[in-house]
């Protein structure tokens, strides 16, 4: 198993929460739920008891239909699992609980009994057939499990970089170009490969991009069964598609309406909040106000979507047509490819972003006598500030909408940053800073 930052926060709740609290892994299908949850029972408890309602026996199913009296219910469990709990040491898995609702009901009456500890994993656990007649439990500790971050990617590659790039970050001087180079080609390595673990292991194991590219459609070939479950119209398929499309558009705003060739119904919107409880997208709201409470200034008919992970972003973008083109990737990799290539470092930064448990926002304003608009890509806020940030692929000598936004939000601000792929240096206030040390950059905002 690869080393995940989300086996700290399992140990904290084990630690300090697991006597009121079941563990809920949630996240998109293929991050790792599954790997983690076991491995950390396998490791941190005496024993353990793995229910996978994905794959379960009808005999197991049959111990939840009564629950009432728990010390016969869980000599049923050990009996057909043939495992032995041990009182206070031990801990049962609930893996992927969606497909089971009536499990994650008892949640509530399991933790107040206090003789073992849970951990439940779940995709699509807010779509609401899955929560349909049942009493969400309130005894849930929530860790969110994302595809593997850039630190990750590092961890599972033996790649030492990490502390070169946290050292650089710290003393914020310059690298000159040819390390540089080295390090945003590295990053480029984990923008084609992505962060879902499968992927990564194709990576790790050697194997060429053919291979990485046929893992990443599968995944997302399985998302879309998803979505083909919730909705047989694939109307929600069609908004997870157009993602990157709608991103190059340099427009404003997602259109549904665009991603699904026809009006937008309220039915279409109930769709989106679907494909965003997946986990597979994730959601950034323009703001119509710039103060430290963006949440509370947010458009909702206004946001952009990216994916959630930018390797399956990589391949949906450039391989939209059936075919695999690992020219692509080699272009990718030498930084030599022809299309303007923000919006996948935008993907990027997002997914950065959110990987850090903040919320996404960005802003756009007319300009003066034009129809046209300024745009900031992200807004993050530190203590009664905020920080603008925008993203670009190649020159950094032009950063128009910036200027406009410092001019125009000048007392709000604290810091402004630009991403890209140049060096570390600054212009004036404004910190230029390369896409590799973006996690370091953000995480400390």
């Amino acid at each position: 198993m690869f080393k995940r930052k989300a086996y700290a926060e399992l140990l904290e709740w084990k630690n300090k929460y697991c006597q009121k609290y079941a563990a809920l892994i949630e996240g998109a299908r293929r991050v790792g739920k599954s790997t983690l949850a076991e491995e950390f029972a396998r490791n941190e408890f005496e024993s353990y008891i793995l229910i996978d309602f994905g794959n379960v026996t009808e005999e197991i199913l049959r111990i939840f239909d009564d629950i009432s009296q728990l010390d016969i219910f869980f000599l049923r469990l050990q009996a057909v699992t043939g495992v032995d709990l041990i009182v206070g040491k031990s801990v049962i898995i609930f893996d992927e609980i969606q497909l089971f609702p009536k499990a994650r009901q008892a949640i509530k009456y399991l933790v107040k009994d206090g003789r073992y500890a849970y951990i439940e994993t779940g995709s699509l656990i807010s779509i609401k057939k899955n929560v349909k007649n049942i009493l969400i439990p309130s005894e849930e500790h929530k860790i969110n499990l994302y595809p593997m971050d850039y630190e990750e990617f590092l961890w599972a590659c033996e790649n030492q970089s990490w502390e070169i790039l946290e050292e650089i970050e710290r003393s914020n001087i310059s690298m000159g170009n040819a390390v540089n180079r080295k390090l945003m080609r590295d990053f480029r390595i984990y923008l084609a490969v992505g962060g879902m673990p499968q992927a990564v292991q194709a990576y790790v194991d050697k194997e060429n991009f053919n291979e990485i590219d046929r893992i990443k459609r599968e995944i997302i070939e399985l998302y879309k069964n998803d979505f083909y479950k919730i909705d047989s119209s694939g109307r929600i398929s069609k908004m997870y598609d157009a993602i990157p499309s709608q991103l190059a558009s340099n427009k404003k705003r997602y259109v549904i309406s665009n991603a699904i060739g026809k009006r937008t119904t309220e039915k279409d919107k109930e769709l989106l909040s679907d494909l965003i409880d997946s986990k597979t997208v994730l959601i950034s709201y323009n703001t119509n106000n710039v103060n430290a409470a963006l949440s509370q200034c947010i458009t909702e008919d206004s946001y952009k979507m990216y994916l959630s992970d930018t390797g399956l972003f990589t391949t949906l973008l450039f391989n939209n047509e059936g075919e695999i083109h690992t020219d692509i990737y080699a272009k990718l990799l030498s930084d030599k490819l022809d299309t303007n290539l923000g919006y996948l470092y935008e993907n990027a930064v997002a997914q950065i972003i959110s990987s850090l448990n903040k919320n996404l926002y960005y802003h756009t304003w007319q300009k003066e006598s034009s129809t046209h608009y300024f745009e900031i890509d992200f807004l993050l806020t530190s203590k009664s500030k905020v920080i603008p940030i925008e993203v670009k692929s190649a020159s950094i000598k032009s950063h128009k909408s910036m200027d406009a936004f410092v001019e125009k939000y000048s007392s709000v601000i604290s810091r402004r940053i630009l991403f890209s792929q140049k060096d570390l240096g600054n212009d004036n206030m404004l910190e230029l800073k390369p896409l590799y040390l973006a996690p370091l950059v953000l995480k400390r905002i």
